[in-house]
């Protein structure tokens, strides 16, 4: 591994993209695209448009197959990794698992897997698009509004999955917060970019899992347009270090999220 890793995607996996697109719009400002991409074949994905023009991930629609075959509502990430094949065998031999074989896509190599706790993400060697071969993803940013601003681990055993991501994706962590008797919210960095936190497993959580806080303009604006739109508030917003606040709900076809941002 040459570098850390980054998340360089981010997809909603939901059975109704039309009703995704017209609450996340509310809740977010995002435009996500009223018909799939032609380039996706049989499979209905479709982009989610910033308002500065970039793309802020993925939808994928879950058809009856694959709602049949066990798959949920949710957010999911990309870590981009160089070698696909090298990555998912490590991660098998360390007591992780493999959702999804190594699979070439146009956009890439990509891979579902596991860490050894039970928390899914993708890894994902891209193609860059034809003429901006050095471009970076923008899809996570520290400060921007609709984007995904932190990346947080729910997890049984916080210390074998800092131990775990280290080795596999050259994270680091860098100081902790204690949460009393549920023990401490761990801050994991990749190089000087603090990217998210690992925590316990709390209750309401059934097993370990990533969640994504994407970034909005005003997080009371965005906690009535939760409720207006049909989703469901879990956690109040709570001011976190910084002076932003931060919360939790469920979108109207029962994928969580997080958001996070100022108070106007």
């Amino acid at each position: 591994m040459n570098k850390a890793s980054n998340f360089i995607w981010y997809e909603l996996m939901t059975p109704d993209p039309a009703g995704a697109a017209r609450f996340y719009g509310a809740v977010v400002g995002w435009t996500i695209a009223s018909a799939p991409d032609p380039a996706a074949g049989n499979i209905d994905y479709r982009m989610i448009g910033r308002g500065d023009g970039g793309n802020a991930g993925g939808v994928l629609a879950l058809n009856a197959d694959m709602l049949a075959g066990g798959a949920r509502p949710a957010w999911m990430g990309y870590l981009e990794v160089a070698d696909v094949d090298a990555t998912v065998a490590a991660i098998e031999a360390d007591g992780g698992a493999v959702h999804m074989p190594a699979t070439d896509l146009p956009v890439g190599r990509i891979a579902m897997v596991s860490d050894p706790q039970g928390a899914a993400f993708y890894v994902m060697d891209p193609i860059p698009p034809e003429g901006i071969e050095g471009m970076e993803s923008d899809v996570f940013s520290v400060t921007e509004a609709q984007h995904v601003r932190w990346n947080e681990l729910a997890t049984s055993d916080p210390g074998a999955a800092v131990a775990f991501y280290k080795k596999h994706f050259g994270w680091g962590q860098e100081g902790a917060m204690p949460m009393g008797e549920l023990g401490d919210y761990r801050f994991i960095q990749r190089g000087e970019v603090g990217l998210g936190a690992v925590m316990p497993l709390m209750e309401g959580y059934p097993v370990p899992v990533w969640s994504f806080y994407i970034g909005v303009d005003d997080i009371d604006r965005a906690h009535a347009a939760v409720t207006a739109n049909g989703g469901t508030v879990t956690s109040e917003p709570m001011e976190i270090p910084g002076g932003e606040y931060a919360m939790n709900g469920i979108d109207p076809q029962g994928a969580p999220f997080g958001l996070v941002g100022p108070r106007k």
